[in-house]
């Protein structure tokens, strides 16, 4: 399964289950809809949820599965 890193604001990396197209589009949904709203993604290595605040992201890229 392809793997991406998101760089968080606080410098904060997190690696997630995911195409980089499927990440952005997660994020986006969560940017367009009501304030306070999640992107839900999963831990790469252990599948756990994970939800962040998108207006945190500072960049994506591809993770280390790529």
């Amino acid at each position: 399964m392809a793997t991406i890193r998101v760089l968080l604001s606080t410098g904060d990396q997190l690696e997630v289950e995911g195409s980089i197209d499927e990440v952005i589009k997660e994020l986006e949904n969560a940017a367009r809809s009501s304030s306070g709203t999640l992107a839900r993604l999963k831990v790469a290595d252990t599948g756990e949820s994970l939800a962040i605040n998108g207006a945190h992201v500072v960049a994506i890229r591809l993770g280390s599965n790529d």
